[in-house]
């Protein structure tokens, strides 16, 4: 007996583009298909809550849209030299968060290096290897053109192979 779907949906942050990818996950993380991907395209020249209204506004469409179980976030990275940037990205981050609990679905996520070693089995893997790991675990002719989908992609298969 085959275990029952579970829709998971991915999301890598950014305030340039947020990459999402959601999947159709079976058997623990064993089969796994693809049902939307791409990114969220931010408007670049206008005001900082301008730009997070945008983001939230197109991420409950997309929640509405693919309906998860499951949306997973990828945390956000934070170098000592750009404290400016993790902040701004903690808004975008928070700005997801609220999307996700104001549809009432489940929300995790995963550090970066979780996601590559799930995905590729390297904690440390290139955006390459990881655009790669993507095609080849979902079956996809080519890895996906924007890094940010693949990223979002990976994000969600690796819940995928966490829940298993």
């Amino acid at each position: 007996m085959t275990a029952p779907a579970i829709r998971i949906l991915g999301i890598d942050p950014g305030l340039r583009f947020t990459g999402y990818g959601c999947i159709d996950s079976t058997a623990g993380g064993q089969s796994n298909i693809v049902v939307e991907a791409g990114v969220i395209r931010i408007p670049q020249k206008r005001p900082l809550p301008e730009r997070l209204a945008y983001l939230h506004k197109e991420l409950i469409s997309l929640i509405e849209e693919v309906s998860p179980d499951l949306v997973v976030i990828e945390q956000v990275f934070v170098h000592r030299d750009r404290a400016h940037t993790a902040l701004q990205m903690g808004h975008a981050r928070g700005v997801m968060l609220l999307a996700a609990e104001q549809q009432h679905i489940e929300i995790d996520d995963l550090s970066p290096a979780e996601i590559k070693r799930a995905v590729t089995g390297n904690g440390r893997a290139s955006k390459e290897q990881v655009q790669h790991a993507v095609a080849t675990l979902l079956n996809l002719s080519a890895p996906p053109d924007q890094p940010d989908t693949a990223d979002a992609l990976a994000i969600a298969l690796a819940a995928a192979a966490r829940r298993g």
